[in-house]
């Protein structure tokens, strides 16, 4: 990895002396560019992820919230996009359509997706070309948790655990008899537009709910000087979901229900019928005249329409329950239901014909009970359920189809004494897959985890905090069975029925300045993970990939943090940087697709109903590499951005713009499978206005 001198600092500079003018101007006539409260420390916000509902400043490992003005400002089609510039993560970018948050270069199973507490049942996890069943725009809150505070949600999510907040079961009653908000945007890179609305009325007891979001993106723009023109083909998405939520909302608790419908189409890049042909032979390709013996001729009789680019048709249906009831029996402060139901549909387009489709019916369920303390310690235990029935028909049938079942006990307790706060969690889980396949043996396991931490305030404006875990994954069912041509990412698929679980030993230390003009918050970690399951590379011809999913010792070390100065009261810088060092043991070279170091300032300030802000960051050139993965080029990155509060005929309403990549730079991210086919959008201009009423 190496870092290359840009005209990236003087923009930087530049973009001081604009806003520190402008800050000057107004440092008496508004609120800090915190938007109010103490100006003079970290927002703290109750963690929903967190299984005891833990304030951020009490977390054992870093927990960052997106929600407000903030979350409206960063929102992008995608949950990974609107992550990736946060902090130890960034994107599996994979065109426009899907793309998933990698933390700490962790991503796929190892990051669990939730919808407030339940598992987003979609397809994911499986190919990075699958889209993430939920759409930005509808969420009021998204936390990740990075560590072992993921723990309570599955001893497979060492990477982290990201939970989207959304509004469409009701759990108080609305404040006026109907309340809600209307959206509108769009953007330049990708002639997107796009509309939402959510709103929720009262009647008595009961609070009904209901939301939409309609999106329409063309391909969008890359950076000047792309070697395939301006626009990446197939990069485009369209998107609409709908909600409808009913909950009964009483002194004590409530319980509710909500369905959600969602269709979305979106293009599939860099798909590349050249490598139809190719298939293994042992541990090598044979694709036409790639090694081929004289005389061996392979027909598999696809006929594809020329230049037809694939795209995908998702069809979802999802039903939730939630519940939580307070003070219930003797001994227990309140009892926490999540449930959900999804029927999720994915077809692959090729030309008029339906080439695959993935189907999963999923269900999880989720009970949790919060005790009183006891000799001290306060704390959660609970039961989860999780059953996916998955099928794949058609071309690209790479995995047969299968039943995993998954159950889990869990137990998160903590204690408190003077400045100190302790954490212990352990999870058990037991899972069963079915596989559909003579061939294919069906295969059982189970694995334990436990996490301990402290919180350690140690002076008034200071906290360390540190955490030990040591947890289990175990294979899923594409490491174990799949087979075959997956064209989307440009490999052929080999499972490994052999694999056994892996066990993560994570160390994890966060060190915080919380209140004052300086505060500050620094991460570093090491995960060492024995038996670490990941898809090795055996071949590769003209970018085509044979890859197998093998197992081998690694590990990660990484470090992220930001600090920020308060420059005057309404004017604050940060400056900000991660890094993750990804290996395998004893010799065995870098693991694939890590994202290469980060690190940037951001300036924002405030003046009355204003906001501005001005972002630049360097993201290094990776070229710590994988076998036969290629060389990525760092980049600059300059954003601006800016929203206006204000009320027209007494409603707020905020108007917002960005300027995403001013300079128009060409981008590549090392995570993606497809970066060649598909680099980062060029400049991009996104504009909205949102109504709250």
């Amino acid at each position: 990895m190496s870092y290359t001198r840009t005209p990236l600092a003087l923009a930087i500079a530049l973009a001081f002396a604009q806003f520190t003018g402008f800050a000057s101007t107004a440092q008496a006539q508004g609120q800090g560019p915190r938007h109010g409260g103490d100006p003079d420390s970290i927002p703290t916000v109750l963690v929903s992820a967190s299984a005891l509902g833990i304030l951020s400043d009490d977390m054992i490992t870093p927990a960052t919230t997106l929600s407000g003005d903030e979350l409206v400002r960063v929102r992008e089609s995608t949950l990974g996009e609107t992550l990736g510039r946060l902090p130890g993560i960034t994107s599996s970018h994979f065109g426009a359509g899907a793309s998933r948050p990698v933390i700490r270069g962790m991503d796929g199973p190892r990051v669990k997706i939730l919808a407030d507490g339940a598992e987003v049942q979609d397809a994911s996890t499986i190919s990075p070309d699958h889209a993430v069943g939920f759409e930005p725009l509808l969420a009021e809150r998204i936390e990740v948790l990075r560590g072992p505070s993921a723990l309570a949600y599955g001893g497979g999510a060492v990477g982290g655990v990201v939970n989207i907040i959304d509004r469409k079961i009701p759990t108080s009653l609305p404040g006026k008899q109907v309340e809600g908000s209307a959206e509108v945007r769009a953007s330049s890179a990708a002639r997107e537009k796009a509309g939402a609305f959510e709103m929720t009325a009262k009647a008595g007891s009961v609070a009904f709910h209901a939301e939409g979001v309609k999106r329409d993106a063309n391909d969008y723009r890359v950076g000047e000087d792309w070697s395939e023109g301006r626009r990446v083909g197939g990069s485009y998405k369209d998107t609409e979901s709908g909600t409808v939520g009913l909950s009964w909302i009483g002194a004590r608790g409530y319980l509710g229900a909500a369905y959600t419908k969602e269709r979305t189409e979106y293009g599939i890049p860099g798909h590349n019928h050249e490598f139809e042909g190719c298939h293994p032979h042992g541990d090598h390709l044979h694709c036409g005249s790639h090694e081929e013996e004289e005389g061996d001729e392979h027909d598999h009789g696809h006929e594809h329409e020329e230049g037809a680019i694939p795209y995908v048709k998702l069809d979802s249906d999802r039903w939730d329950v939630r519940g939580e009831y307070r003070d219930p029996f003797a001994g227990f402060s309140k009892v926490r239901l999540r449930a959900s139901y999804t029927d999720y549909r994915h077809d692959e387009i090729e030309g008029a014909e339906v080439a695959t489709t993935f189907t999963s019916k999923a269900h999880d369920a989720r009970l949790e009970f919060e005790h009183q303390p006891v000799g001290g310690w306060r704390g959660v235990v609970g039961l989860q359920t999780t059953r996916r029935d998955f099928a794949a028909l058609g071309e690209e049938a790479y995995v047969p189809a299968t039943v995993t079942k998954k159950h889990a006990a869990f137990a998160t307790e903590e204690y408190r004494i003077a400045d100190w706060r302790f954490e212990a969690g352990l999870r058990h889980e037991w899972q069963d897959i079915e596989v559909d396949g003579a061939r294919d043996r069906d295969r059982d396991a189970r694995g334990t985890s436990f996490a301990l931490g402290a919180v350690w305030k140690f002076a008034p404006q200071y906290s360390l905090r540190a955490a030990v875990s040591r947890s289990h994954r175990l294979p899923s069912a594409e490491e174990l069975y799949a087979d075959g041509i997956h064209l989307a990412t440009s490999t052929w698929e080999v499972g490994n029925e052999n694999l056994t679980k892996e066990t993560s030993n994570n160390v994890d230390i966060t060190l915080r300045k919380f209140a004052g003009p300086t505060t500050f918050s620094v991460s570093a970690f090491r995960n060492r993970i024995d038996n670490y399951i990941y898809a090795r590379t055996l071949d590769n011809h003209e970018g085509f990939q044979l890859v197998d999913y093998a197992q081998q010792d690694a590990t990660f070390t990484g470090i992220e943090g930001e600090v920020r100065q308060e420059l005057t009261a309404n004017l604050e810088a940060t400056l900000f940087g991660d890094y993750v060092r990804a290996r395998l043991r004893d010799g065995g070279g870098n693991i694939p697709r890590i994202p290469a170091g980060r690190i940037g300032v951001k300036l924002d300030g405030e003046w009355r109903g204003w906001h501005g802000m001005v972002e630049a960051y360097r993201v290094a050139t990776q070229d710590d590499l994988a076998s036969y993965e290629s060389r990525t080029d760092g980049y600059n990155m300059l954003n601006l951005g800016t929203h206006y509060n204000t009320r027209i005929a007494g409603q707020p309403v905020q108007f917002y713009a960005r300027l995403n990549n001013v300079t128009d730079e060409l981008a590549f991210s090392h995570t993606s499978f497809i970066k060649a086919a598909a680099p980062l959008p060029g400049r991009n201009l996104t504009a909205g206005v949102r109504v709250t009423f």
